[in-house]
């Protein structure tokens, strides 16, 4: 009896189950900087404010200077960002700012409403800056929706990393940014999250294989959601089924699942939970319960813009002489 319930390709961004919302896949071989954090290249051709194509593999999005996303609200759910390799510079409407990247994850939530911008700093000036960035959006309960926001930095340094070895000594790293396995935990994620209660079983797992390694998935509870993301490499093999890259595998989570790797390394996502299983009506970035609750979360930020904007610039970026930092919203800060 098959374990899979479906073999999908990944569209943008990818489609997930609840707990989650979806999942924004960024990867672009920025070139070198200009010395004001922005490329070293031409910007003619491209649509500047709403720069999707990736002409010479690469985006500005919705930056006109410096790569990234300006300020923009959110209410009703959770950004997890997974700034794999790169930079980003957040800055928000509580005063908190902060630079991470290169393995870092922000997990922030935003409850009843916060502003923040996104971007992405070309400090390199004499090499390329090659980037890749996952942004997960995970739902807030009925009843945690209009908490306070908050942001907390899970540093590289701080999340578990774990080494397996299969039978033929092939290696699977599973780094665990949410969950746990074989007796290490991730980080404790925001407070008020659906993850920070471990009988929701919120995985968040990057897994890479060595070519021809095989990995069996841990069993988890029945009725848990559970989807592997195969956004990198050649092939995988599992239960009659060749999958290329590129592709969705949405599993039952608690039946076993094993799969074998092709002739090169592969990089996948695993996202997991129970789910919160309450109507979910979104309105851009906005994510409540119903039409009401979406009605009143546009007047509010149009009539208070969640605090208003205390930094220079919508698209505020630090200074290029600073290193990876938390600043938050109390003064704390965190260098790193």
């Amino acid at each position: 009896m098959s374990s899979i319930i479906k073999i999908k390709p990944l569209g943008f961004p990818w489609e997930t189950s609840d707990p989650f919302l979806f999942c924004a896949y960024h990867e672009d071989q920025y070139p070198k900087g200009n010395g004001k954090l922005g490329p070293n290249a031409s910007l003619e051709g491209r649509n500047i404010g709403q720069d999707f194509a990736p002409k010479d593999g690469w985006r500005m999005y919705h930056g006109t200077k410096v790569p990234g996303f300006p300020a923009h609200p959110h209410r009703g759910f959770e950004t997890v960002t997974i700034a794999q390799k790169g930079l980003v510079d957040h800055s928000d409407s509580l005063g908190a700012a902060g630079r991470f990247g290169n393995g870092d994850v922000q997990w922030m939530t935003s409850g009843k409403g916060v502003q923040h911008s996104e971007m992405f700093p070309l400090l390199n000036t004499e090499k390329e800056n090659p980037f890749l960035l996952f942004q997960i959006w995970l739902n807030l309960p009925r009843d945690k929706k209009m908490v306070n926001p908050h942001f907390k930095m899970l540093w590289n340094e701080e999340i578990p990393k774990l080494t397996l070895r299969d039978e033929n000594k092939k290696i699977i790293e599973i780094t665990l940014i949410s969950g746990a396995l074989n007796n290490k935990i991730a980080p404790t994620p925001a407070p008020d999250s659906w993850a920070a209660d471990p009988k929701n079983e919120v995985n968040i797992w990057l897994i890479k294989m060595d070519p021809e390694a095989i990995y069996s998935f841990p069993k988890a509870s029945e009725k848990i959601n559970r989807s592997l993301y195969f956004f990198k490499g050649e092939e995988l093999f599992t239960e009659g089924y060749t999958i290329p890259e590129n592709h969705e595998i949405i599993l039952k989570a608690n039946e076993a699942f094993q799969i074998s790797n092709g002739n090169s390394e592969a990089h996948l996502l695993m996202l997991q939970g129970k789910p919160i299983g309450e109507p979910v009506v979104k309105h851009g970035p906005f994510v409540m319960n119903s039409q009401i609750e979406i009605r009143e979360a546009i007047q509010e930020y149009q009539q208070t813009e969640f605090g208003g904007w205390p930094w220079p610039t919508y698209d505020h970026v630090h200074d290029k002489s600073r290193g990876r930092f938390a600043l938050y919203p109390d003064g704390n800060e965190i260098l790193k």
